[in-house]
Parts: structure tokens; C-alpha cells; sequence
């Protein structure tokens, strides 16, 4: 009978997937499911016991918690605070017992502050006592940014900028820097702007009593007297040159702060006096200063020179009366010209002098009795000189022609003469002996010593071209104390620009007379004397110079100019130099122009600009012509 619904399925037929798929699930959970058949459906054998389930675990029990001893509790609290304590016991103890010596002196270091008491300082003075530079009170405007509040910084810098003369743009950038506590607005401010500032009451607007410099001449011997910078030292000129003497001494004081930084009412301070510095006296005169610097300027100006110099010198005492440049530097805006102005031209530039460096040659020449001023020389318009050819400025057929002519006519070619008759090894110890090649003494600021090769080194020409000033170079300075030797009767006195000074107790105390030396003879002096009176006559190069009424020496110069930016010479430097009265010399004027473009001889550009300063300082200081005539003296050969 067949069982295909109720009894299962036959043997070797397919299961259903449902009941294959019971079976898998009861195996894996370990229960009963029908044992697999082996081939042919077989039965295998069975495995063994299976393992019993896992009974389920006892929930755990609820956690119960268990309050400590309060009596241990409040113990483990005691015994932490009285630790903590100890710290702070032990920490007091060290600060108020064993370091309070330290701690008071940080305390007091940090109240503490040292202010610097600047002290005066002193004027700078012509001759007669009117002053050049003077020192007069001022402030120091200050700020504390991170005390001005954001809302208030336009209103504030518009405030500090109309007043401070500065721009709103500058003076809101710092008080935008909140970053720091300290912005320094304006110096050298008036004292009258500085109280209007305060009165305005800004936040945290600080004034510091200081020192401002003024110049109340302007550009008035500027490059002379130089300038102060922002930290109160001197930058060129006699503020440099004496600068301590000028400066004086800051003083100090200690005063305790708070924390504003204002200082706390009743507290200690110590304070040491500031020492104020002396007073200059220069031996220039203010108005003949004046005159030489207007009539240099004109003159560069009118020539198209790239520079001039004028020195007036007084030949019984050397002292310099005035020193001039042009362009000249403008000591109340120092800080807008260009640096070439802050130089003193009339003692640092350096130049080759031309003819007016003859009068060396001829007081060799006179002092080593080779030549007399009425020694004939029969002078051609050239002459051979080792490898080079030199001429006079002007072509001229071979003529006889005095010493005295040779100078008051500037000839190249006699003088040469001459001075081959002197010899190199004399001809150097004269222009040493009148200090070429050496700084002047005297206290000039910025002298320099010139050019002045061993007579050893002279190169064949350069034997015959030093004896009219090319070859050896020197400053204006240097030039114009030659002829105040030579006008002094020989006698050389090292240049004076310091009268004496004056201390703050208004004592004044002059300055030691200049070193003298002799270089000539009274008599070689007074014989060059009369060779320059030549040279101003009628018949010399400098007819320019002469000033009705009064007896005039001096002598032209023209030189070619060596540039040292092109490394080869180009251009001219035109001067002339002289002294007046011939016969009673009391001033030495010299004036030098540099590469004018107008024209090149110093007799045509220099001579005019000695008769205007001579003339105006003549009559400044009152001095009277001497009445006597100039002496015949013999000019031309056969005369």
C-alpha cells in the first residue's frame, strides 16, 4: 500500500527543501532533527550524548551602598587642609621672612623709574655776540594707544594733527598700535602747542620737558656751524667739531610711579642736577659773513659754476672773519638738503690752486737769492718740460720780461724759469714750510691737509708744473693763510675760528692765540708785497680787484680742474686772492669758483668777487686807507 501523504515519502525520494531546511536549523541549535542517511539510505550510526543546555543566570542582586565613618571622613578632611595650609604658611613665611628684602626692592624697582633731566645746551655766537644757534625750550609729545578708545581716534588724531602739523593719516596710524604703550608723536614742539594739547584733555596725551635748536641766521654759515640731530648730538660743523663742550651734562632723577606711570604724591627722589653747556664764540662777524655769501652766490649763479667759496681772514691774528659757501646749507631744513651742502667747502674740498700758488715760487726764488723782482727773463710763450710741452694762456712772441711782470702778468713760462733756478728739493721745502700737505691747525672743523706728492716722486713735468699749481693740491683755506703770511710780513699764524667760550656762569674766557712761525724774511714779504701790487695795476691780470683809494695786492688763478667722478680733468677752478691795504694789510679775501661754465679765468670771475666782500668789510670794520702811494718799482725790461 502506498504511503505518499500521511506516512512520508518513499524511500530514496527527494525531501522537500522546507524539511532540509528545518533540519539544518535543529543541528545548529543542538536539537533533535532526523540523522542524515547515508548512500543508498543508509542509517549512520549514532554520535553520542549530546551536551545539555546552559541553564539561564540568576539575575544579579540590586547595589547597595555603604556609607563611610563621618568621624573618618572629617579627619581625611583636616589632613588635606592642613597641608594646603602649610603651603600657604611656608610660601608666606619665605615671602614676608626669609625674601622680603628681595621682594621689596622688585617692589620698589618696579615704582621706580630714572628720568633723564636734559641740560641746555649752549649758543653758538659771531664775533659780537649774535647768535647762530641758541637752544630754547620745547616738548616732547607722547601717547598711550591702548588707552584711546576706538570711538575717539578720528576725533583725537584730528585734534593732534592740526596741531602737531601733521597729517591725520600719520597720527591715527599711531594710535591705532595698540600693541604698544608708548607712541612718540612730535618732537622740538612749542610749549604753547603743547599745553593747548593738554588742555584738551586726550586719554593718556603725555608732554616731556625737552630742547629745541634754532638757527635764527637761517643758512648763515651753515655748513660752518653745522647742526644738531634728534638726539641732541652734534652733525657737522662746530656743533660737531664741539660738541661736549656745547652738550654739557643730562642730570638724573629717580621718582615712584603707579601703574599709570603718574607719579605717587609723598613718595622719595633723588636728583642730580643737569650741567648745561658753554657758550661759542666764533671770530666770524655776522655782517661781513653776509656780504662774501651774497656775493658768492650771485657769482656761482651768474657763472654757471657748479660751486663757490669766499674766506675773509684778519692777517694780524689769522682769525676768520668769514667763511662762505655757495650753494650754502639752510640749518632750519638740514634735513631736505642734499649732503653735498653739509660740507665745509672752504676747508675740505681740495683743488689744484694755478697761478695763485706763484707767490710760493717767487718767495723761494727771492729767499734763496737766485732771481730779484727786477730780474730780467727773456721768455718765450712755451716751454719744454721733459716730455711735455707748456705754455702761457696767452700766445705771445719771445719777449724780455721782468720777474715782477712775470707774476703780475701770471706767465707760466717765467716762472717756470725761476723756479729751475730754485730746484725741486727747495721749491718743496718752501711750500711745506707754508703748510701745504699738512691739516691747519685752529680748531676748523673738517680742514683737510690737501696734496702735497715727496719732490722725490715728481714726474719730469710735473717738476716744472707744481711752480704754478698744477700738480699739488689744496684747499681754499690753506690758499688763503699763504697770503696772510706774506701779508703778516712771513710770519705764519695758524687760522682762528674760536674767540673763546663763555661758561653758564657768564665768564668768558678767550681762545689761545694761533702758533706763529716764520716762513720768509720781512723783506722777501714786502718785495712779493709790491709784485702783487702789479698784478691789480693797469698792466697785471687782476685789474678787476682794485678799489679806488686803496692800495690792493693779490693775484688771479686759473687752473685746470680734475674731476673725480670722470677720473681725468675737465673744466677750470677760477680764483683770486689778495689783501688790503697793501701797505698797512689788515683782511685777506679769497674767493675760488668751481667749473663755471660763463667764462674760466679768475681775473674775469674770482677778481670782481674780492672788490665787492673787500670793499664791504673795509668799511664794516672802518678801516681808513693809509694815504701813501705805491712806490715806483720797475715793470718792464729797459724801463
Amino acid at each position: 500500500m502506498r504511503r505518499t501523504q500521511a506516512g512520508g515519502s518513499r524511500p530514496g525520494a527527494a525531501r522537500p527543501e522546507a524539511v532540509r531546511g528545518r533540519e539544518r536549523v535543529a543541528a545548529r541549535r543542538g536539537g533533535d532533527a532526523p540523522p542524515p542517511r547515508g548512500r543508498g539510505g543508509d542509517v549512520p550510526p549514532p554520535r553520542g550524548p549530546r551536551r545539555p543546555p546552559t541553564p539561564p543566570r540568576p539575575p544579579r542582586p540590586p547595589l547597595v551602598l555603604r556609607l563611610g565613618s563621618p568621624r573618618r571622613r572629617i579627619n581625611i578632611g583636616l589632613i588635606g587642609m592642613t597641608f594646603i595650609l602649610s603651603i600657604f604658611a611656608g610660601r608666606l613665611i619665605q615671602m614676608q621672612g626669609l625674601d622680603s628684602k628681595v621682594y621689596e626692592a622688585a617692589a620698589v624697582d618696579q615704582r621706580q623709574h630714572t628720568e633723564e633731566i636734559p641740560a641746555k645746551r649752549g649758543s653758538i655766537t659771531d664775533v659780537k655776540g649774535h647768535e647762530l644757534a641758541v637752544t630754547v625750550e620745547a616738548r616732547e609729545v607722547s601717547i598711550d594707544p591702548t588707552k584711546v578708545p576706538a570711538s575717539v581716534r578720528a576725533k583725537a588724531a584730528a585734534i593732534l594733527a592740526g596741531q602737531l602739523g601733521k597729517s591725520e593719516q600719520e597720527i591715527a596710524a599711531k594710535l591705532a598700535r595698540t600693541d604698544t604703550r608708548y607712541q612718540l608723536l612730535a618732537r622740538d614742539v612749542d610749549p604753547v602747542v603743547a599745553s593747548r594739547l593738554l588742555q584738551a584733555r586726550l586719554p593718556a596725551l603725555s608732554a616731556k620737558k625737552t630742547y629745541r635748536r634754532l638757527y635764527p641766521a637761517g643758512d648763515l654759515a651753515g655748513s660752518l656751524i653745522g647742526f644738531v640731530g634728534d638726539e641732541g648730538n652734534g652733525l657737522g660743523g662746530m656743533e660737531q667739531a664741539r660738541n661736549t663742550l656745547l652738550a654739557g651734562r643730562d642730570g638724573k632723577q629717580r621718582v615712584e610711579t603707579g601703574r599709570d606711570g603718574q607719579r605717587i604724591p609723598m613718595t622719595s627722589s633723588q636728583r642730580t642736577a643737569p650741567v648745561n653747556g658753554q657758550d661759542v664764540r666764533l671770530t666770524v662777524d655776522r655782517d661781513i659773513q653776509w656780504a662774501a655769501q651774497k656775493s658768492i652766490i650771485e657769482q656761482v649763479r651768474k657763472s654757471g659754476a657748479d660751486s663757490g667759496t669766499v674766506i675773509v681772514m684778519d692777517v694780524r691774528t689769522a682769525q676768520i672773519v668769514a667763511m662762505a659757501n655757495a650753494p650754502e646749507l639752510d640749518l632750519n631744513n638740514w634735513r631736505k638738503a642734499p649732503e653735498s651742502e653739509y660740507v665745509n667747502k672752504a676747508a675740505s674740498d681740495v683743488f689744484e690752486p694755478g697761478s695763485t700758488n706763484k707767490v710760493i715760487t717767487a718767495a723761494a726764488a727771492l729767499e734763496a737769492r737766485e732771481v730779484t723782482p727786477d730780474t730780467v727773463f727773456q721768455v718765450p710763450d712755451n716751454i719744454k718740460c721733459a716730455d711735455r710741452v707748456l705754455r702761457d694762456a696767452e700766445a705771445h712772441k719771445p719777449e724780455s720780461m721782468t720777474f715782477r711782470q712775470a707774476v703780475a702778468q701770471s706767465s707760466n713760462v717765467a716762472t717756470i724759469m725761476a723756479a729751475r733756478r730754485v730746484g725741486s728739493e727747495r721749491l718743496y721745502g718752501m711750500l711745506k714750510a707754508f703748510g701745504f700737505g699738512s691739516a691747519p691747525g685752529g680748531g676748523v672743523p673738517s680742514a683737510e691737509a690737501g696734496l702735497l706728492p715727496d719732490y722725490r716722486k715728481w714726474s719730469g713735468s710735473q717738476s716744472c708744473t707744481v711752480a704754478y699749481g698744477q700738480g699739488v693740491s689744496v684747499t681754499a683755506l690753506q690758499t688763503a693763510s699763504v697770503y696772510q703770511t706774506i701779508a703778516n710780513g712771513g710770519v705764519k699764524i695758524e687760522p682762528q675760528i674760536v674767540a673763546g667760550t663763555t661758561d653758564t656762569s657768564g665768564r668768558f674766557t678767550p681762545a689761545p692765540a694761533g702758533k706763529q712761525t716764520r716762513v720768509v724774511s720781512a723783506t722777501t714779504a714786502k718785495e712779493i708785497t709790491t709784485m702783487l701790487e702789479s698784478a691789480v695795476s693797469a698792466e697785471g691780470t687782476g685789474q678787476l680787484a682794485a678799489i679806488p683809494g686803496y692800495r690792493v695786492a693779490g693775484k688771479t688763478g686759473t687752473a685746470n680742474r680734475y674731476d673725480p667722478e670722470l677720473g681725468r680733468y675737465k673744466g677750470y677752478t677760477a680764483s683770486f686772492v689778495g689783501f688790503a691795504p697793501a701797505d698797512q694789510p689788515r683782511l685777506v679775501v679769497l674767493s675760488v669758483l668751481q667749473n663755471p661754465r660763463n667764462g674760466h679765468f679768475g681775473g674775469q670771475l674770482a677778481a670782481p668777487v674780492f672788490k665787492d666782500v673787500m670793499t664791504f668789510a673795509i668799511k664794516s670794520r672802518k678801516i681808513p686807507p693809509a694815504g701813501s702811494a705805491a712806490p715806483p718799482v720797475r715793470m718792464r725790461a729797459g724801463q
